[in-house]
């Protein structure tokens, strides 16, 4: 119960009624997303969120219902809400709302998801640029590797911003905008996982020399040599960023945090 005691320790304090509702909104997908409330767990009454919160009970009362409608938790008559099961549950506005997550850890089992998904997806998308790019797009993939070999590699931001930027070109130059708008809705939650990955020394440098390597080949349209540096390059991130969430689980095992 460590994601309860968390937010009862921490009231709202945004101004204006929206504002709060928002943030209320926002501080309960961070804790379902995140597993500190697990799926099946009884919420407290909203008289007893609200003043835990210093909110009024209206705001927690529309807060919940946002959170039902996104399929986070279910609302049950004289029993109160219960998180629910998004596995089954989750609707598209649940997925809207984890893609948008860029704060604090993921639940495990979502990590793994986006990782697999990301997969999938990115090595068709690679495969469609090999095939689709234009000159426009290969001299734009050019100049962004450019800029990524100036890049300090201890700048996790500025790191982070340009990996994302050349996962993106490459579903531009798929020649599917849908590719392109579905990589775009990724930003937030894609940057929150890479940022913790390029944070280990010496992981820039190499994830750089892949991309350039992956630039070559689409210009000389080798797909199948794109997608196994592609595929490389998010399995690479996959095994870092499994790892790194192990290791945290692990110490908050041990500290008695979870």
């Amino acid at each position: 119960m460590s994601g309860e005691r968390e937010w009862m320790e921490t009231e709202l304090e945004p101004s204006g009624t929206a504002s709060l509702k928002r943030e209320f909104i926002g501080r309960f997908e961070g804790l379902i997303l995140s597993g500190q409330l697990a799926i099946g767990q009884r919420l407290p009454p909203e008289r007893e969120i609200a003043r835990q919160l210093g909110v009024s009970r209206p705001v927690v009362h529309e807060g919940l219902l946002e959170l039902a409608v996104r399929g986070l938790v279910t609302i049950r008559p004289r029993h109160g809400a219960i998180v629910s099961d998004y596995r089954t549950q989750g609707s598209v506005t649940m997925l809207a709302s984890l893609l948008a997550y860029q704060q604090g850890e993921l639940d495990p089992s979502l990590v793994a998801g986006l990782i697999d998904m990301r997969l999938l997806f990115e090595t068709e998308t690679t495969r469609s640029a090999v095939k689709n790019r234009t000159d426009e797009q290969l001299v734009q993939l050019n100049l962004l590797i450019e800029r990524e070999k100036a890049a300090p590699g201890d700048n996790v931001a500025e790191v982070t911003a340009l990996d994302f930027q050349f996962h993106h070109l490459v579903a531009v130059a798929s020649g599917n905008p849908v590719y392109a708008m579905l990589v775009k809705s990724f930003e937030p939650a894609y940057t929150n996982l890479s940022s913790r990955f390029f944070a280990v020394p010496g992981m820039a440098r190499g994830v750089f020399e892949g991309h350039e390597t992956l630039v070559r080949l689409i210009e000389q349209r080798d797909a199948e040599g794109a997608v196994i540096v592609m595929k490389s390059l998010l399995e690479q991130g996959a095994d870092v960023l499994l790892g790194l969430q192990h290791a945290a689980n692990a110490g908050r095992r041990t500290n008695g945090t979870d």
